[in-house]
């Protein structure tokens, strides 16, 4: 198996590790996934949640770290999440460990060329010599739960980096979730980990799903990257916001609500013209990040909202 398409062993859990005791409570929630290194994104999302009329706990579900491998931009991304519940994607575990048989540990599924893979574990390899830099963040990033467990309003969500059995999963793709049978697996899972909703990321494009099962109505949101744009022609971010009250402060793409607990899509407008200078000085024309990364930073995935709102 290619480094990048295998998921190590110790990626994986049981739905039933989340049928736990939440490991905490909030009114109102941010999840963050796929920062991906953007310093200014981090800043926009600080941003958001000051704006809020009550305070907000941010959680972020990995792969905060990707394409920040110069030493400033490592230590301030790690050092203002560290400050927050976290958990380690993909890209954290394997710039903690010294191991390359698991590549950048993405796990992609078969319809993600080979080259593709070959340039993240070209990534990879740059980022854990940044990490190598900062003995002190790395053991820090080293010790992070793969998931987490919160109580919003008395909804259990399951916050998650891949999907409800691996931490480099795919079954919370926009991709898989349009197969026939995809729902009936994930309902299995549900009821196990006893959650009625899970908050996920490490796909890339967004996708929000809402159905029926027996303990209820639950919802699946992958709020795709905050760090990079989501959508065709735009250029923001996205996290996906958990709690008890709408969201006056911020306009929700779309959204959903369970036992009246609202959860939306909320847009992070971060400074693009930075973020382009930033990524153009780490990753210069040509570069692996550049390559694979470039154009969707510019311009966008070819993915719009619509396909991502399937509520």
């Amino acid at each position: 198996m290619q480094p990048g398409r295998s998921c190590p062993l110790d990626y994986r859990y049981s739905p039933q590790v989340l049928a736990r005791t939440p490991d905490f409570h909030a009114s109102t929630l941010y999840v963050i996934g796929g920062l991906y290194g953007n310093v200014p994104a981090l800043e926009a999302v600080c941003t958001l949640a000051a704006a809020e009329p009550a305070p907000v706990t941010l959680a972020f579900n990995g792969d905060f770290n990707w394409f920040n491998i110069g030493d400033t931009d490592f230590r301030a991304i790690n050092t203002q999440v560290l400050q927050h519940y976290a958990l380690r994607g993909n890209v954290e575990t394997e710039i903690a460990n010294n191991d390359p048989s698991a590549g950048c540990g993405c796990g992609y599924p078969d319809e993600v060329s080979t080259e593709e893979v070959e340039r993240s574990n070209a990534i990879i390899l740059q980022l854990r010599d940044a990490a190598r830099r900062h003995a002190d963040l790395r053991a820090r990033l080293s010790a992070l739960p793969m998931h987490l467990v919160a109580d919003v309003g008395g909804l259990r969500v399951a916050i998650v980096h891949g999907d409800l059995e691996s931490l480099a999963g795919w079954s919370l793709s926009a991709a898989t979730l349009s197969r026939d049978n995809s729902k009936n697996i994930i309902k299995k899972q549900l009821v196990m980990s006893q959650c009625r909703l899970v908050a996920s990321s490490h796909t890339c494009l967004p996708v929000a799903l809402a159905f029926d099962t027996e303990a209820g109505r639950c919802a699946i949101f992958n709020n795709g990257a905050a760090g990079m744009p989501n959508f065709r022609g735009t250029s923001f971010g996205l996290v996906t916001r958990i709690a008890t009250t709408p969201s006056h402060a911020h306009p929700a793409l779309y959204g959903a609500q369970i036992e009246g607990v609202f959860i939306d899509a909320i847009a992070v407008n971060y400074d693009k013209l930075r973020w382009h200078r930033d990524f153009l000085q780490a990753w210069p024309r040509g570069s692996s990040a550049y390559l694979s990364y470039h154009e969707r930073i510019t311009a966008g995935p070819a993915y719009g909202v619509a396909q991502a709102a399937r509520l």
